[in-house]
């Protein structure tokens, strides 16, 4: 009986003591309205549209807003996907998945799958 009670409160103690995250806290949601305007980082910028299209271009590499590569774009959680449209002997379509590390009115930063941070600032 005495083995039995002791089980039972090893469980219990184990129970009591162990924590986990929730989904929010190892994934937080962003606002995706906070993110619609254009960004510029350095002489890159990238503009989403309310439409979820989107556009971005390298002002150092001599291209003009009007000539950016266009792209769509959807937040789910801390996941920002750019499907990037380009017009290579028909339409090709390419995705770019970032981790959303901090989304406000005024900064964007995001992470890419090895590990390069961009950082941003509304125009």
């Amino acid at each position: 009986m005495k083995r039995i009670t002791l089980l039972f409160l090893s469980i219990a103690a184990a129970a009591l003591f162990s924590t986990s995250c929730t989904d929010e806290e190892t994934h937080p949601s962003f606002d995706e309205s906070l993110i619609i305007g254009k960004w510029k980082s350095g002489t890159l910028f990238e503009r989403y549209d309310s439409d979820k299209s989107g556009a971005t271009w390298d002002t150092a590499d001599d291209v003009k807003e009007s000539e950016a590569q266009k792209f769509t774009w959807t937040i789910t959680k801390d996941q920002l996907e750019q499907i990037h449209i380009m017009e290579i002997n028909g339409t090709t379509k390419i995705p770019k998945v970032y981790t959303i590390t901090n989304l406000t009115a005024s900064s964007l930063e995001y992470e890419d799958a090895y590990g390069k941070t961009k950082s941003f600032s509304k125009q």
